[in-house]
C-alpha cells in the first residue's frame, strides 16, 4: 500500500480503492452471498477479497499481458467478484458476460467475443466444462483460451502492481441489446469512480474525495445493500457491487433467478439485513405486489429501507404507487422511492435527486405529448403521468435537443437527452463510427459539446428531468407520435387474462402506411376466450390512445424475446413478427412458424389454441377455442378443433393432429411422433371429407426446449379463397 492511498481523495482506480478497505477496513464483511436468496452460503471480508483478486492476477500476469480483454462466465457470486478484481489487478479488461444457459443461442456470447477480441475467458470448474464442447464447436470461440483461476489466495505476494491510470479501461460493459446489437461500452476507472462519487453525493451528500459514512447505518446494522440484480449488468455490478465498496458497507447478494421464483425473499433479506438501499426495475415492484401474500407481508419490516431505487426500464407511477399502498403495513415509506436515470454509456447514473426529497410527477395532455408538447392536464382519459428522475448529478449535465437538428429545445419541448460530464465513457469498442456518432454530439449553431445522445426523449421542467420514450421505439402514425409503453400499459390493463410486463406494441408498413401491431403473452391460457381478449385489446388502445390496432398476437407466457436483463426487444418482436408474415405484415396463409391470421381482415392470431377467422364467422361457423396445457403435448396429443358438435364445423374440412390414440371428428387423421416422424397415416377420399396428410413436428432453429413438439391444423379447403391456418404450439420463444 503506498502512501498516496491514506487520503481517499487520492484513490483514482478501483484497485486503489479495494486497496484503501483493505488496509482501512480489513476483517469488514464486504460482500455476503445468498445462494437461495435466504441461507448465507458465503462471506468475504476486504482483506480477503483483496488477498484474492492479487492471487488471481499473478495467476493471469504469467499468461496474459495488460490490456487484454477477458470474458467473465460466471454466475452471481463471490467468485464473479473475485475475478473481476483479479483481472483489474492484473490490467487486464474485464468483459462481464452472463453464463450460457441449456439450449440458449451462442449467438450474443460470439457477438460480444468477436467485437471484444478476447483471447482469455474465466469461469468455474462447472462451468468450464459445460462451456468446452461448446468453444470446440464454435468457429469464434475457438480462438479463446477457456480457464478456471485458482481459488483461495495461494500466490497473492506473486502479484506485481501494473501501471494504472484513471484513464485505463476497466471494462467492456456491453450494452443490454433492448434497441439492436450489443455494443461493448468502454468504461475508464475514471468514469467509475466518478460515477461511484456521484451516487454517493446523490444518495446521501457526500462530498466529493470525503469518506461515505455509510448511507446512515449505525453499526448494529448488518448490510447497506441488498442486491438480486445480475452482476454481468450495469446496476446489478455497479450499482449492487462497486457502490457497497465504495461506501463502505456490506452487500447482501442473491442470484436473480430465487427473487423471480419467490419476490417475498428480495424484501425478506431487506428486513433480515436493515438495508438502506435497495435497486429494482420497475418490474420487480409490480412482482412484489401480485405475488407477495398478505401473510408474508406480515412478516417483514421495511421501515429501514431508505431508498428504494427504481430504474433500468420506463417507470411507472401506478406501480410505485399500488407497491407503497400494499406494503404501508410493512413499514414502507412512499418517501423512500427513487426514480432515477442511466444508462451503460454513462456508466451508469445520469439523474437523481437529492436524498429526504420527495418524488416528482406531472400528469401531461397525451395528445399534446404525441406532438412533442409538454401541456398539463387536470387527469381524465387523455392524461398521462410521468416521473421525475431527480437533476443532473454533481458533474453531469442535461441538455434537451432537437435530435434532426442539433439545436436546442425550448422550454415545454420533448426532444432528445444529451448527457456530457466524467463519467459519459469514451466510446464504442472497435466502433469509430457508431462511437462518433453517439458520444461526439454537438450542439448547432454554438458547437457546444461533446455530448452523449442517449436515443432517449424527455424534457426538463425546473432542472428535473422526465423520460418519456426512446426514439427507436417510437410508433408513428398519421404524423402523431405513440410511446409504446404508454400503449403497452393500456393494453396490460385491458384484461385479466394479459401478463404484465409481457407485451410489446410496435406498427410495420402495410400498403404506405404505418399500423399497429399488439403482441402479449397470456397468463392463464387454458379457457381463455380469444375474441373477448382481442377486443378488449382493441377498445382500450382505442379509447386511450385513438389508434386502431391492425393485428392482436396473443402468445404463450415466455414468448416476447427479452434482454438478459429482462427488457422487451421490441425490435426483436417486430423483426420475428415480419419474418412469420413473409416480410411485410401482409397475411401469409401458411406461415412456418405459427403467426396465421391474417392482419388485413381484422382477425386475431394465437399461437397454442385454435382460433377463427372472420370469414368462418361470417359463414356461420362457431368454434370453440382451447388451449392445451404443456403436460398434454409432454403425453402426446392434441385436438385440432373441439367443436360444441359436428355440424358446428364447416365442412369440407382438413385436419390435423398429433395423436396416435385421439382421433378427429372429422375423419381419419395423420398421427406423429414426438420426434415427428409418421407412425401412421390414413387417407380418405370420401366425397366433402377432404385430404388428409401426414404432419411433422418441427424446431425453429435458436429455440428452447419444447419448441414445435406437437402442433395441429385446421383449415377450410373448399367455397371460398380465405383459408385459415391454426396451429397449437408450444413455443416459448418469441
Amino acid at each position: 500500500m503506498t502512501a498516496a492511498l491514506a487520503d481517499f481523495s487520492s484513490l483514482r482506480t478501483l484497485v486503489d480503492l479495494l486497496r484503501w478497505r483493505a488496509q482501512h477496513d480489513p476483517y469488514q464483511r464486504a460482500y455476503i452471498f445468498l445462494a437461495d436468496g435466504e441461507v448465507e452460503e458465503s462471506s468475504v471480508t476486504y482483506a480477503e477479497l483483496d488477498r484474492q483478486a492479487r492471487a488471481i492476477a499473478a495467476w493471469l500476469q504469467v499468461t496474459t499481458g495488460p490490456g487484454e480483454r477477458a470474458l467473465l462466465f460466471y454466475p452471481p457470486g463471490l467468485r464473479y467478484i473475485a475475478s473481476f478484481f483479479g483481472c483489474l489487478y492484473a490490467g487486464i479488461i474485464a468483459v462481464p458476460a452472463y453464463p450460457p444457459q441449456p439450449n440458449r443461442t451462442l449467438q450474443r456470447i460470439e457477438t460480444m467475443a468477436i467485437d471484444a477480441e478476447a483471447t482469455l475467458a474465466l469461469a468455474q470448474e462447472p462451468t468450464r466444462t459445460a462451456l468446452k464442447p461448446l468453444f470446440d464447436s464454435s468457429a469464434a470461440l475457438q480462438g479463446i483460451g477457456l480457464e478456471t483461476p485458482p481459488e483461495g489466495d495461494d500466490g497473492h505476494h506473486d502479484w506485481r502492481v501494473p501501471s494504472l491510470s484513471g484513464d485505463t479501461l476497466a471494462m467492456l460493459q456491453y450494452t443490454s441489446g433492448s434497441t439492436g446489437t450489443p455494443r461493448g461500452v468502454m468504461v475508464a476507472h475514471d468514469n467509475l469512480m466518478n460515477n461511484l462519487a456521484a451516487m454517493a453525493y446523490a444518495f446521501e451528500g457526500t462530498p466529493r474525495g470525503a469518506v461515505p459514512s455509510g448511507f446512515h447505518l449505525d453499526p448494529a446494522q448488518h448490510c447497506g445493500v441488498v442486491s438480486w440484480l445480475p452482476p454481468y449488468h450495469d446496476m446489478g455490478l455497479i450499482g449492487g457491487i462497486l457502490l457497497p465498496l465504495y461506501a463502505g458497507r456490506p452487500a447482501a447478494l442473491m442470484p436473480p433467478a430465487p427473487f423471480l421464483q419467490r419476490p417475498v425473499r428480495w424484501l425478506q433479506a431487506i428486513s433480515r439485513y436493515r438495508a438502506t438501499y435497495s435497486i429494482g426495475p420497475n418490474f420487480a415492484f409490480d412482482l412484489c405486489v401480485r405475488r407477495i401474500t398478505p401473510e408474508q407481508r406480515s412478516q417483514l419490516s421495511l421501515d429501514g429501507w431508505e431508498m428504494a431505487i427504481c430504474g433500468a426500464e420506463p417507470i411507472r407511477a401506478e406501480s410505485l404507487h399500488r407497491f407503497a399502498s400494499t406494503f404501508a403495513g410493512a413499514g414502507f415509506r412512499p418517501a423512500a422511492f427513487y426514480p432515477c436515470y442511466g444508462l451503460a454509456e454513462a456508466t451508469l447514473m445520469v439523474a437523481g435527486r437529492q436524498a429526504g426529497q420527495a418524488m416528482v410527477t406531472k400528469t401531461l395532455d397525451s395528445g399534446a405529448l404525441e406532438r412533442n408538447r409538454v401541456v398539463d392536464a387536470d387527469g381524465g382519459a387523455d392524461a398521462r403521468i410521468v416521473v421525475g428522475c431527480g437533476r443532473a448529478v454533481l458533474d453531469q449535465r442535461i441538455v434537451i435537443v432537437r435530435p434532426e437538428e442539433s439545436t436546442l429545445c425550448p422550454p415545454g419541448e420533448v426532444g432528445e437527452i444529451w448527457v456530457s460530464g466524467p463519467s459519459v465513457a469514451s466510446g464504442y469498442w472497435n466502433r469509430p463510427e457508431g462511437s462518433t456518432q453517439t458520444f461526439q454530439a454537438r450542439i448547432i449553431p454554438t458547437g457546444e459539446g461533446p455530448y452523449l445522445r442517449t436515443g432517449d426523449l424527455g424534457f426538463l421542467d425546473g432542472g428535473e428531468l422526465f423520460v418519456t420514450g426512446r426514439i427507436d421505439d417510437v410508433i408513428i402514425v398519421r404524423g402523431r407520435n405513440h410511446y409504446p409503453h404508454d400503449i403497452e400499459a393500456s393494453v396490460e390493463r385491458s384484461h385479466p387474462a394479459l401478463r404484465p410486463n409481457a407485451g410489446v406494441a410496435f406498427a410495420v408498413e402495410v400498403d404506405g402506411e404505418y399500423r399497429l401491431v399488439i403482441v402479449h403473452e397470456v397468463e392463464r391460457p387454458l379457457g381463455i376466450d380469444v375474441e373477448e381478449v382481442a377486443g378488449a385489446v382493441r377498445q382500450a388502445v382505442a379509447e386511450g390512445h385513438e389508434l386502431q390496432v391492425a393485428d392482436v398476437v396473443l402468445v404463450r407466457p415466455g414468448s416476447i424475446p427479452k434482454t438478459s436483463s429482462g427488457k422487451l426487444q421490441r425490435r426483436a418482436c417486430r423483426a420475428n413478427y415480419l419474418a412469420r408474415r413473409g416480410g411485410s405484415g401482409r397475411r401469409r396463409t401458411r406461415s412456418s412458424c405459427g403467426w396465421s391470421q391474417s392482419s388485413a381482415n381484422g382477425s386475431v392470431s394465437m399461437r397454442g389454441t385454435s382460433t377463427l377467422t372472420s370469414r368462418w364467422r361470417a359463414m356461420g361457423w362457431t368454434q370453440r377455442r382451447r388451449w392445451f396445457s404443456p403436460a398434454s403435448w409432454r403425453n402426446g396429443w392434441a385436438s385440432p378443433c373441439r367443436s360444441p358438435s359436428p355440424m358446428s364445423t364447416p365442412p369440407s374440412t382438413s385436419c390435423r393432429v398429433t395423436s396416435p390414440a385421439r382421433r378427429c371428428p372429422h375423419g381419419p387423421v395423420t398421427a406423429t411422433s414426438a420426434t415427428g416422424r409418421a407412425r401412421s397415416q390414413s387417407r380418405s377420399s370420401a366425397s366433402g371429407a377432404g385430404t388428409r396428410e401426414p404432419t411433422t413436428s418441427r424446431r425453429s432453429g435458436g429455440c428452447s426446449p419444447g419448441a414445435w413438439t406437437r402442433y395441429a391444423r385446421c383449415r377450410p379447403t373448399v367455397g371460398t379463397r380465405a383459408r385459415s391456418t391454426t396451429r397449437i404450439r408450444a413455443h416459448p420463444g418469441g
